[in-house]
């Protein structure tokens, strides 16, 4: 057991990480509200609630948490977002793009030709904020780091990384388990931000979530529950920020988000805010004076069908009930357009998603779900009883879940009928993958933004067969327990791939299959909404998701 209670709790990645947010926020909500009328010490606001002018500081809210910034234990949103700002990577994405580029590396790693050794030359004359010299050693050291201490999301590079060593003074080489042709997509997440040797240790347990010494472009000035404040690097080796510093006020609820920015006491508005107050913050922008960026996101939400259960076993139901979801019914209803309707597992950010529900089945096609069960035997004198389950904290699922139920009744009156049950998150995501339940409203962030995460831990087995589904693996975890030989080959195919074109052919061919074989129902992929004041600059939300401070100028 890797990580203890939450490894154990979920054994599915994407729940637990989703379930470790809703911990975390509902720790920090809990904190503020016994901690109510602190003073958010660090944030910049003049006597009448707005930020100072002509500072050059830029203040932000969030409701998003901040449990921990070491990047060897730090697996939320916005502990993620802090790191890319306050550190550097051996790779990141080109800005506005998903082009990966060299930032602490020189190029692009030289791999082997059996897939297994990454060789990659670093930059020189880069400081830590200590002052210590970043190099190949620092790199491994902090590579090490992630591993051994055995933080949240150190199975990411554990289950790959067999060793990593510094063969020169700036070359770092990395050898793997198994060849992984998503490897270098996978430095550019914020665990692989290096840090100091000399202010960290390597050890079990041994994290600092407070501070950070780092090599990026802000250094951290204060950490708090209630405030984060970035002060600018001058020393920094790449492009200065366009500000003179970040102060972040971390805010109880979306309300007061809603209120703080509207009333004028924050430049940048970014995550949570409700469909109605994003609704009205669009609709009044021009009065109010401020800007809306919008973005569509990486985080896709589904139903999990357990093929376990009948007649969830049979490919033919799990098609029709692909076939009588209404997606755009419920991205008008629920979200009001502020949400995508999703027809693959791989949104449609990556050019390699392919609409392949939408093709196979169509969207809230009554007349082929009506097909596809009457083939599976189902008739009104033999109706299939549909149990769908989610998290009876999200008043999202509740309202999607509601929606269909009231769709799918109405038309198919007597052929399907649909029992909802909701389950607190615990609940929900200790039991998914045990089988106990026939079909789960689910969501999915990924850790790094490579195709490989939105198949890999969906449609892979290590051990099971056909007809006795999963029995251990990525998919019996999440609570499908679908195994396909097909799919696990065309996976390790893809994974080992190095080259790009045949290895969207075979990411496309798994798609193909996922919605053949429908263990899954891809429902709405997210959109993600920042608001600014009209005088600020810069302010964008990345292809992959990232939101880059250092540009924010006013």
């Amino acid at each position: 057991m890797k990580f203890g209670f939450w490894r154990s709790m979920t054994q599915w990645r994407s729940n637990r990480r989703r379930w470790l947010q809703f911990a975390g926020l509902f720790t920090v909500c809990l904190m503020l509200s016994v901690s109510c009328g602190r003073t958010q010490s660090g944030v910049s606001t003049s006597p009448t609630g707005g930020t100072e002018a002509g500072n050059g500081r830029v203040t932000m809210g969030t409701t998003l948490e901040v449990r921990t910034i070491d990047p060897a234990d730090a697996y939320e949103t916005f502990p993620g977002i802090l790191l890319y700002n306050l550190g550097d990577r051996l790779y990141t994405y080109k800005p506005g793009t998903t082009e990966l580029v060299p930032q602490l590396a020189t190029e692009l790693p030289k791999v082997s030709s059996d897939g297994l050794t990454y060789t990659i030359p670093l930059r020189e004359g880069v400081k830590f904020h200590d002052g210590e010299p970043f190099n190949a050693e620092a790199m491994a050291f902090s590579i090490q780091r992630f591993i051994e201490n055995g933080g949240r999301p150190a199975f990411l590079m554990s289950d790959k990384i067999d060793t990593v060593t510094a063969t020169g003074e700036n070359e770092l080489t990395i050898k793997l388990k198994q060849p992984f042709a998503a490897f270098p997509a996978m430095l550019t997440f914020s665990g692989m931000t290096p840090v100091s040797p000399k202010a960290y240790e390597i050890g079990s347990g041994k994290f600092k979530p407070d501070t950070f010494v780092g090599t990026g472009p802000y250094k951290l000035a204060q950490f708090g529950t209630d405030a984060v404040r970035l002060d600018v690097n001058e020393t920094y080796w790449g492009e200065k920020p366009g500000n003179q510093g970040v102060d972040i006020q971390i805010i109880s609820s979306p309300a007061n988000l809603y209120n703080t920015f509207r009333t004028g006491g924050l430049d940048v508005a970014y995550q949570t805010l409700d469909p109605d107050q994003i609704r009205s913050l669009v609709s009044e922008k021009d009065k109010g004076g401020w800007q809306v960026i919008e973005a569509g996101t990486n985080t896709i939400n589904y139903m999990v069908l357990n093929q376990k259960v009948k007649p969830l076993d049979n490919p033919k139901v799990r098609q029709a009930i692909a076939a009588m979801i209404d997606r755009k019914l419920l991205v008008d209803r629920v979200f009001q357009g502020q949400a995508e309707p999703l027809y693959t597992l791989i949104p449609n950010t990556f050019p390699v998603s392919k609409p392949v529900f939408e093709t196979q089945f169509g969207d809230g096609n009554y007349e082929k779900a009506k097909t596809l069960l009457n083939e599976a035997g189902i008739t009104e004198a033999n109706p299939l009883d549909l149990e769908i389950w989610y998290s009876s904290t999200s008043t999202t699922r509740n309202l999607i879940a509601s929606t269909m139920k009231a769709a799918i009744e109405q038309n198919l009156p007597g052929l399907v009928n649909v029992k909802l049950d909701s389950v607190e998150s615990a609940t929900l995501f200790g039991n998914l993958d045990k089988g106990t339940y026939p079909a789960v409203l689910l969501d999915w962030y990924p850790d790094f933004y490579d195709a490989d995460t939105f198949v890999h831990p969906f449609l892979s087995c290590d051990k099971g067969s056909p007809t006795a589904g999963c029995e251990e693996g990525q998919s019996q975890a999440g609570g499908s327990f679908y195994y396909s030989p097909e799919a696990n080959k065309l996976i390790d195919q893809q994974r080992t791939e190095q080259d790009a074109a045949t290895r969207d052919k075979l990411l496309g061919q798994l798609q193909d299959l996922a919605a053949t074989d429908a263990p899954y129902v891809p429902l709405w992929q997210s959109k993600d909404y920042v608001f600014a004041k009209g005088n600020v600059q810069g302010v964008s939300i990345q292809p992959t998701q990232q939101f880059l401070l250092w540009q924010i100028k006013k």
